[in-house]
């Protein structure tokens, strides 16, 4: 299956100003959305639930009308196109495969939809099992499938009539979190392999990030952030996006100079940062460890072995309570004294006061 032309960087699609009320109230689903997706970039909206994620795949997939504003594929408005007619791709996370058609009629059902021939569709299912790792499985039964394996033969599926968008909502939710960390890697090599503009939805940050060449944060129908994964995770731009990111380190500071004033005492704070009252963000990295008697004083209330580091509790002796991250090796005990000190770098100045 040969990849699609390199467009890279070519805008694909674009919402300007979409707006989506449910219900009474009439209340925003979305509330005044842009967002523009490059011609073969991965985009990953995140949020809570309600926050709009679906109703925006909806939008522009057709499947749910906008009270206002518009949606452009390829510079064409798509206000008056049928959903069947726009050539984007659809996939739910029950992955809502065909029980009485084995693997091979549910990967060619867009293609039967288009009139392919048998030897095109037969080529394409071959060729697209290959690629999402289930070589020849053409006449499997889906009851006999993994989770995993539904997985991919929907994936296949949403891939076979070659859309021009691919949207994924919540693709992996239903897998357990070992196999979705191993199938995101695949994904993301799938998408870039064949060059496929990607707009998925998820609340799993980590998902989100392993995927994305961009993350969209959203936050009760309006986009409270974008930016690359890393840009994101290291800077964001405000106190909700912080705690959705499960950065609980936040308090009202005054910055004078270098530092600011907190209820934990003075914090640094990166070079430039304006003075003024503001709150403020710790991350868990800059908070470091120093000898007991030195720095902040504190004591470990919690520690939780997270794989890669530990994750420690700290109750300052005045002061709310702090997250730090530190290695296996260098974490104390549950009850032991220690002190704290702060990193410039990782603190994060989430909004004016």
């Amino acid at each position: 299956m040969t990849a699609q032309p390199d467009t890279t960087g070519r805008e694909l699609l674009r919402l300007g100003g979409v707006t989506v009320r449910f219900g009474p109230s009439g209340r925003p689903a979305l509330d005044a959305v842009d967002l523009d997706v490059a011609a073969q970039e991965i985009v990953c909206v995140l949020g809570p639930s309600g926050s709009g994620k679906s109703t925006l795949l909806r939008v522009v997939a057709g499947l749910q009308p906008a009270d206002s504003g518009r949606v452009l594929l390829a510079g064409r408005d798509q206000t008056a196109v049928p959903a069947h007619r726009r050539g984007v791709g659809l996939m739910f996370q029950d992955h809502q495969l065909f029980p009485q058609r084995d693997v091979a009629g549910n990967v060619a059902f867009g293609l039967r939809m288009r009139r392919s021939s048998r030897a095109e569709q037969a080529r394409t299912v071959a060729e697209l099992l290959d690629l999402v790792g289930l070589p020849g499985a053409q006449r499997r039964a889906v009851a006999s499938l993994s989770g995993g394996e539904q997985q991919r033969v929907a994936l296949a599926r949403a891939l076979a009539p070659r859309p021009r968008l691919l949207m994924l909502d919540e693709p992996l939710g239903q897998l357990d979190r070992g196999l979705r960390e191993r199938l995101v890697v695949e994904l993301r090599r799938l998408f870039r392999e064949l060059g496929t503009t990607v707009l998925a939805v998820t609340h799993d940050q980590g998902e989100a990030f392993a995927l994305a060449d961009r993350v969209v944060v959203m936050k009760d129908g309006r986009i409270a952030q974008t930016g690359t994964p890393l840009e994101v995770w290291q800077r964001p731009a405000t106190e909700f996006v912080a705690r959705f990111l499960g950065f609980d380190n936040v308090v009202e500071a005054t910055v004078r100079g270098e530092a600011a004033a907190t209820p934990w005492g003075r914090v640094p704070v990166p070079a430039g940062t304006p003075d003024g009252p503001c709150r403020l963000l710790v991350r868990p990295a800059g908070v470091r460890l120093a000898p007991a008697g030195g720095g902040l004083p504190a004591t470990v209330t919690a520690r939780t072995f997270r794989g890669t580091h530990v994750a420690l509790l700290l109750q300052p002796d005045r002061g709310p309570q702090l997250e730090a991250a530190c290695a296996l090796r260098d974490a104390p005990e549950v009850g032991a004294r220690t002190g704290i000190a702060f990193a410039a770098q990782d603190v994060v100045v989430l909004g004016r006061l």
